[in-house]
């Protein structure tokens, strides 16, 4: 039980990190396919600030500056995306996709490079060790990790800011009607950069979340195990509101869980593939798309390119 929860606890936290992330973006009009190639600059960031300042500073500081740094390379990539999609009008889901392929490829030649520089020439992995003990505590037996309330407080901030601020109204009309919000004086395009910085921003962390807190070496050729699009299918099963979406990550971990625990739980006596597990979520969310794809009130400009010419 304690083992269920530990997981459930890691993936929803990263589950809901990166599904607000892709809300804002899609709340400012500009769908972020790109949240897995996000996830991965970030997680990577993160990574290496602990493994070359961890032990030369104290704990606060350490995951402050390791945080930032995931969350702060993670925004600089989704401005890629922005670019495309908002300054050239570029087709969105294209360009998601190709910054994905691009950061799995950056972040293993980077991390190739970093170990040949390290090891003088006598490593060529793709794999990184680092230690976490910082990040992670154990109360009363059950396992948790600094992720938590950072994502706790990051839902309580998202929800004022969309809801009960004039920035917040703003970004949500660039997202349902842009010419609208032309009309009276909002600048579409600062608004759609935004939304897709946020995304970023948010992206990083979780890629970082991810990564850090169960194991001591990642292989980065992996990526994040499509992490990225699962949080996309949160965001349309949250109906794009924050405490919805922080309900579906929870649901959706739960079924990512059951890969890590199967072989200690009741599951274990069904004695089906490990592989079976790993596709839970993904069946979930296919199976959960198709009965509530029709009845979704997603923002209506999102995905379209603004032109600033049409009315």
């Amino acid at each position: 039980m304690l083992l269920l929860l530990k997981y459930t606890f890691l993936y929803s936290t990263v589950l809901m990190l990166v599904a607000l992330g892709g809300m804002f973006s899609e709340r400012s009009g500009v769908i972020n396919i790109a949240l897995e190639g996000i996830m991965e600059i970030g997680g990577l960031a993160g990574i290496l600030t602990v493994i070359i300042f961890g032990d030369t500073m104290s704990t606060p500081a350490i995951i402050f500056l390791s945080i930032l740094a995931s969350a702060i390379c993670g925004m600089l990539f989704s401005l890629l995306l922005a670019y495309s999609a908002v300054s050239l009008n570029a087709n969105q889901i294209i360009g998601g996709t190709a910054l994905n392929m691009m950061a799995l490829s950056l972040t293993v030649i980077l991390v190739k490079l970093y170990n040949n520089a390290v090891k003088l020439g006598g490593s060529q992995s793709p794999k990184l060790t680092f230690n976490n003990d910082n990040f992670v505590y154990n109360i009363g037996g059950l396992t948790f990790n600094v992720f938590l309330p950072i994502a706790i407080v990051i839902l309580i901030i998202a929800y004022v800011f969309l809801f009960k601020t004039k920035y917040g109204l703003r970004l949500r009309a660039c997202g349902e009607h842009p010419q609208a919000a032309d009309s009276v004086g909002i600048s579409v395009y600062s608004y759609r950069y935004l939304g897709v910085a946020i995304s970023g921003f948010l992206g990083g962390i979780g890629g970082f979340a991810y990564i850090l807190p169960t194991v001591a070496l990642w292989n980065f050729e992996v990526g994040v195990t499509g992490f990225g699009f699962l949080a996309l299918a949160v965001v349309i099963f949250g109906q794009w509101n924050p405490f919805k979406i922080a309900g579906a990550s929870v649901f959706f971990a739960l079924f990512k869980t059951l890969a890590n625990v199967s072989d200690s739980t009741v599951f274990a006596k069904l004695n089906l593939s490990q592989n079976i597990y790993n596709m839970l979520p993904f069946i979930a969310s296919l199976a959960i798309l198709i009965f509530t794809a029709k009845n979704s009130a997603g923002p209506k400009a999102a995905g379209v390119p603004y032109d600033k010419g049409q009315r």
